[in-house]
């Protein structure tokens, strides 16, 4: 399939958009040369639009656990029996400090993430405004947040307060997404997505794999996002939590991870595709692999409930990859 690949590469460089039933060909390829025939295409395509910087970017738990919603992954849902430390919103400079922390990996971008579905009451929002605002003047990286369904209105505030990009993950396809949650809807997810674009945000929305979900729902999502425009795609993989209905869910296989990374970026040539949540476990020692697959960006540092990788070993990878760290957003927002 070399010449295959490197065909349908040359014409998504040229502005082709894969067929769904070309992204999911790319799904069942059972074949290893075969497999990495596709990952050096997705390769070629991931260094064509975004060259040899990888972005890097990392989160601040500011508010966990007791989210009445029933995500069948989540350890910080009500529903669940997770041994986890529970705490309301962080004080301002806690929020400061922790992206300071970030700031220190050399990640670009830093993101508030509260439980539940959605940021409640006017003291909460008034104090992640105040957070935002306080990153911006005060550190030299971007401000992300993630707190859950929001309207046009709130997230016209934050950017106003210096706010660059909302995450809000689909999670899934909406075909099934109904059997991962009941407590709120595929439409309001989206609704939150096409909310904070209109408000003038980046948006950062992606998927969390290994629910049961089919190859075919797999293709289904990347093409919800693509119809979406969103920036950025964080693919998260199940790291299958004690207490939760998830719990004896199998890991995926890390070559099927691969495979679903080179996969939206075929489809997604353009965009911004990070790895994040669950590489550690399901992927080991193939991690760095995630940048041959097409992947141009990941997350450092601990993620809300489970523990991330350290840093440097991060760093290590991509430098020995050849590739850079972006820190181009950071250079400019000191002149």
């Amino acid at each position: 399939m070399h010449s295959y690949f490197q065909e349908l590469t040359k014409k998504i460089i040229q502005g082709y958009w894969i067929t769904e039933t070309e992204a999911l060909n790319i799904l069942q390829i059972d074949d290893l040369p075969d497999t990495l025939d596709c990952l050096s295409a997705a390769n070629r395509i991931r260094h064509y639009f975004k060259g040899s910087r990888i972005d890097l970017c990392g989160i601040i738990n500011a508010k966990c656990g007791k989210c009445p919603e029933d995500c069948i992954f989540c350890a910080q849902s009500i529903h669940h029996t997770v041994d986890i430390e529970e705490f309301p919103l962080i004080k301002l400079q806690d929020i400061v400090s922790r992206a300071r922390d970030i700031e220190g990996m050399k990640a670009y971008r830093a993101g508030i993430v509260t439980s539940g579905k959605k940021i409640t009451g006017k003291d909460e929002f008034a104090q992640i405004i105040e957070a935002v605002k306080t990153i911006k003047q005060s550190t030299n990286i971007g401000c992300c947040a993630s707190l859950g369904i929001l309207g046009k209105e709130e997230l016209l505030e934050l950017k106003k307060a210096g706010l660059e990009s909302y995450h809000h993950n689909l999670e899934t396809a909406e075909s099934f997404f109904p059997n991962i949650c009941t407590t709120h809807t595929y439409k309001e997810r989206v609704d939150t997505v096409v909310a904070a674009k209109s408000a003038g945000l980046k948006v950062c929305s992606g998927a969390l794999f290994g629910l049961g979900e089919s190859a075919q729902q797999r293709v289904e999502l990347a093409f919800a996002l693509k119809k979406l425009d969103v920036d950025s795609v964080p693919l998260n993989f199940l790291n299958p939590v004690q207490g939760t209905k998830t719990e004896n869910y199998k890991l995926l296989p890390p070559m099927d991870i691969l495979k679903i990374i080179a996969m939206f970026r075929f489809v997604l040539a353009d965009k911004d595709i990070k790895i994040c949540g669950g590489r550690e476990l399901n992927l080991r020692g193939l991690q760095p692999m995630i940048f041959i697959a097409g992947a141009n960006g990941t997350m450092v540092g601990n993620y809300l409930t489970t523990q991330g990788r350290d840093y440097k070993q991060d760093l290590q990878d991509i430098f020995d990859l050849g590739l850079t760290i972006d820190e181009i957003e950071i250079v400019n927002r000191k002149k």
